[in-house]
Order: C-alpha cells, then structure tokens, then sequence
C-alpha cells in the first residue's frame, strides 16, 4: 500500500476568521486517500473545532500567543517530520521560517499571505521591523500562496522575490452549503429597511468607521435603514462611541462576532465591504454565494479586479466615505426589494476545485524537491 503524504496545516487558533475558515475546511476536503492530515494550533481558543471534518490529528501547542510557540512548534515538527507544512497568517509564517534550518531537511514549507503587503506594512501598528521579516523570511519558503494576481504582484514588488516562489489559489468555498442554509434561515430583520449588512474584524483597515460616516446620507433618502454589525475587535469601543456621535445608536445593531454569518443574509437587502485594504475577504465571498447585492470599496486590485463590471455589485470609485455614502445611494436606487444575484464570479471558489488546486500545488512542491 502506498504510503500517505503527511501533511502539517498551521494557523493560530480556530476562530471564525477568513484564514481559519480557509485552513478548517482544507482539513476537511483533503484527500484523506492521500494525505495523513495534521492540523496545528498555537492556541486552543476558537468555535470551529468541529469544522475540520474526521480523520485529523488536532495537535493543541498551547502557547498564548504565536511567539512564544517555537518550542513546542519545534518538538512537533520533529516529532512528525511531516513532507509539508502548510501556513497561514503572517506572523505565524514568520515563526515557521524562522526554524526551518531546525526542521527536518526533507519537509517543504508552504505559507499563506493573507493580506496585500504593501497595505499591512503601512499600518501604523506594525513593527518598523517587519518588512526586514518579510524579506528575510519569505525566501526560505518553497512556496508563497496568494489569492489574487494582486496580492502576488505586490508582494513581489514589495518583497523583491522571484515570480516562481509565489502561486494564486482561490480560497475554499463552500458554495453550496451556504446557498442551503440561506433557504433554511428564518428572516431575523425587523423594521421596514432596507437592511444593510457588513461583516469582519472590528478594526481599523475594515473602514467601519468609513460606513458610519456615510450613513447619514443613506438615511436621508431611506430613512428606515438600518445597519448590521457582525463582527468583534479592538476598535469596537471607539466605533460605538462615532455612532453615538453621528446620531446612529438606534439604527446601527453590533451583533458581536457571529459563528455563521449566513444566518443573517436572508431579508438583508446589501452587504457592505467597507475596508480600506483587504485580501480577498471569505465575508465577501459568502456573501456573493448567497446572492447577495455587494456594495464594496476598492480595498485592493484583487478586490477590484474580481468584481468590477459584474451584475448585482457597485463598487466605490475610491476609498472615502463620501465615495461609499454615493454609492449606496446608487445601489439602493436601483435594487428592487429581495432583489438576488448569481454572482458568477465565485465559481473558481468552489470547494472540491479550490482543494484541487492546493492538493496539486502540495504534491508539486514535494516532488520537485525530490533527489
């Protein structure tokens, strides 16, 4: 019998973001025929633990936070010696590359950049040290996973790294178990709308705060509007405090972090992408698998190459909140109510071809390494 390919996913914890929804359902859909699957986390907190799907060996490293993970990291990876390891998420990236010399010689490494570079390094927060990481680091990957043409350009441009370490995957989608369970969730809006939804980490680069700023104009021409919140961060005190002051507390709800988004997507009657940069954010792609109306800001050349053009999305001409205010009004003009759209745009997305092409991707970067 031929022997497995054993196959190590890494990310922080299995919480309910883009990235680890991404790696969860990886350790799902992976062939188990092919692969033995590992699925390391740096902490035990997170909702989806039941999401990985069976035949996954969950190895907890219990460390509160990715730097002070190398040892027990260490101790896994040598205790496994798996052929791959498979990363998400740039620090934790980091932390993988940093031991590579103390892995075993024979494992391939494997990293997710799940941001634009050139925007994460413009963030204030950011060490002043972390694009010296980056371009150290990067170059002891054998591979470097993108999801857009973007993303893969900036950071080659950013990052001076050859064209042929980096791929663009699509992120996993289940496309169609989210159009299930939106013809099974109860509509949970009140009031007579039009609702809005926006979804995401509460934070500066999501331009939540771009979104309370251009609500006002939106009530002046649908002055029922209301306005959902999912989402929890660290900027959510200072949000709740610009609602109060533009007047909104009563018709803008933060709902907190919610496990599945979907449930709020029946009698929405748009989803809002109000970020200033993003990846390719999961919360859009549910969205548009749902059918939803997309009112999005250019948050990247990924994000704007996937929906300029296409039926059912209007997309802000620039990052500002007049810009995005405008092109609300403009898509609530022009829907009819309950309007849906098929948004063709996600099918590279879809589930079974997404993990085809990381499974492809896995099996290449083993064998090319081969002596």
């Amino acid at each position: 019998m031929k022997q497995r390919t054993s196959v190590l996913l890494l990310i922080p914890h299995l919480g309910g973001g883009g990235a680890e929804k991404v790696f969860a359902l990886l350790a799902r859909e992976l062939s188990r025929q092919a692969y033995e699957l590992h699925l390391g986390i740096v902490t035990s907190s997170g909702a989806l633990w039941d999401a990985h799907g069976p035949d996954v060996t969950i190895h907890t490293l219990g460390a509160a936070r990715v730097r002070y993970a190398a040892l027990p990291l260490l101790a896994l990876v040598r205790r496994l010696k798996p052929d791959a390891i498979v990363s998400g998420m740039f620090h934790l990236n980091f932390l993988v590359l940093l031991l590579r010399p103390l892995f075993p010689r024979a494992t391939r490494i494997l990293v997710r950049q799940n941001g634009t570079v050139s925007a994460s390094l413009a963030q204030d927060a950011l060490p002043v040290y972390t694009r010296l990481l980056y371009r150290l680091l990067y170059r002891r990957a054998d591979r470097v996973i993108c999801q857009t043409d973007a993303m893969a350009n900036d950071l080659a441009r950013e990052l001076a790294l050859d064209a042929d370490r980096m791929v663009v995957l699509p992120n996993p989608l289940d496309v169609d178990s989210i159009r299930a369970a939106v013809q099974h969730c109860p509509d949970k809006w009140t009031g007579a709308g039009p609702h809005l939804l926006a979804v995401g980490r509460l934070s500066r680069e999501k331009g939540f705060d771009l979104l309370f700023e251009a609500f006002p104009s939106v009530r002046k021409s649908f002055p029922t509007a209301d306005l959902l919140i999912a989402g929890a961060g660290p900027e959510e005190a200072a949000l709740r405090g610009r609602c109060r002051a533009l007047g909104l507390e009563a018709v803008v709800r933060f709902a907190g972090y919610v496990e599945h988004p979907v449930e709020n997507f029946p009698g929405a009657a748009l989803f809002v992408l109000p970020s200033r940069h993003e990846g390719m954010p999961n919360a859009l792609l549910e969205a548009a698998a749902a059918g939803l109306p997309i009112v999005a800001l250019p948050a990247s050349g990924g994000v704007t190459g996937l929906l300029r053009g296409q039926p059912g999305v209007w997309l802000a001409p620039q990052v500002s909140a007049a810009a995005l205010g405008m092109t609300l009004l403009q898509a609530l003009s022009e829907l009819r109510p309950g309007q849906r759209f098929t948004h063709a745009f996600i099918e590279p997305f879809r589930m079974e071809r997404a993990t085809r092409a990381y499974q492809e991707l896995i099996d290449a970067t083993i064998e090319e390494r081969k002596p």
